[in-house]
């Protein structure tokens, strides 16, 4: 068995974007903007967004966090991402979910500028992803196919299930891992929760991406010998420890290590990667940015 260890490729990986970032600086480019925008009191949103301030401050890009209170109305906001949309200075922007209810969050994915849209949501670029047109990849999914090529697993001809259908990460996920690229060429089965047969389904996999909220659900039981397992959950579970929880993932991890090949961890695993995916976009933004930019000239 052997841990992709979400950690250290995490860090691999922002030291060669900070190296990208110096460079470009030293060219007499501007800095890499990213802006946030925060809605309400949410505090696993809050502590989102300062993880990825402080991320980008590692990296040597500026970064910004606009916030509003939880009765901003839904014309106000979109006011407020068009200003963000307009301003040449920031190249991605992310809308921190969930948003109050009196807000639709399809009408803000929308209205940002898909050439900011770093998150990987809009429309325009969900449909290239699934045309397999180069564009800003959902982050999640962006940073498991960076692991599976970084640390070398064999996708090609594989079979795939994939556990959870959400557009964050299992409808993406399965388009990402059909195709025909290097990780890819999978054969891919989405189940949900009204699959029918999902251990039989499980147990016929190569790789296992499980993506469903439900803590230590995949079970040794599901998964053959020498599978390739993503952990995509995280949920807080009630301990006797000084925090009051526990982080879990949707895999059974002590059952079901033995029996992998490759496996995440949670913590540690794919959670780390999704910020190196949000990071790699924005990289990505601020590269098309400039480019457009340099050519006026």
């Amino acid at each position: 068995m052997e841990l992709l260890d979400g950690k250290f490729l995490a860090k691999t990986i922002k030291a060669e974007l900070k190296e990208k970032v110096a460079e470009y600086k030293a060219k007499g480019w501007r800095t890499p903007h990213l802006c946030a925008i925060l809605v309400g009191e949410d505090g696993a949103s809050q502590t989102y967004v300062a993880s990825k301030a402080r991320d980008c401050d590692e990296l040597g890009m500026e970064s910004s966090v606009l916030r509003f209170p939880s009765y901003i109305s839904e014309n106000e906001l979109l006011g407020e991402i068009e200003k963000v949309n307009i301003n040449k200075q920031i190249d991605g922007l992310i809308v921190q979910m969930p948003v109050p209810e009196q807000i639709n969050p399809m009408n803000v994915m929308n209205h940002i500028d898909a050439s900011k849209d770093v998150d990987g949501f809009h429309p325009v670029n969900v449909g290239k992803m699934f045309k397999g047109i180069d564009t800003f990849l959902p982050a999640t999914p962006y940073g498991i196919m960076m692991m599976l090529e970084r640390y070398k697993v064999e996708t090609s001809g594989k079979h795939c299930v994939v556990i959870g259908r959400s557009d964050i990460v299992g409808k993406p996920m399965a388009a990402l891992l059909m195709q025909n690229t290097n990780p890819g060429n999978c054969t891919v089965t989405v189940c949900h929760s009204r699959t029918t047969n999902l251990k039989e389904l499980c147990l016929q996999a190569d790789i296992i991406v499980a993506a469903l909220g439900r803590p230590e659900f995949l079970k040794a039981n599901m998964v053959k010998e020498g599978a390739v397992i993503i952990d995509v959950g995280i949920t807080r579970v009630e301990a006797d420890n000084a925090r009051g929880y526990v982080i879990r993932g949707d895999v059974a991890f002590d059952e079901v290590a033995p029996k992998a090949s490759f496996i995440t961890p949670v913590p540690g695993g794919v959670g780390l990667m999704t910020r190196i995916g949000l990071l790699q976009n924005t990289l990505k933004a601020y590269e098309w940015h400039m480019a457009a930019e340099t050519r006026q000239f």
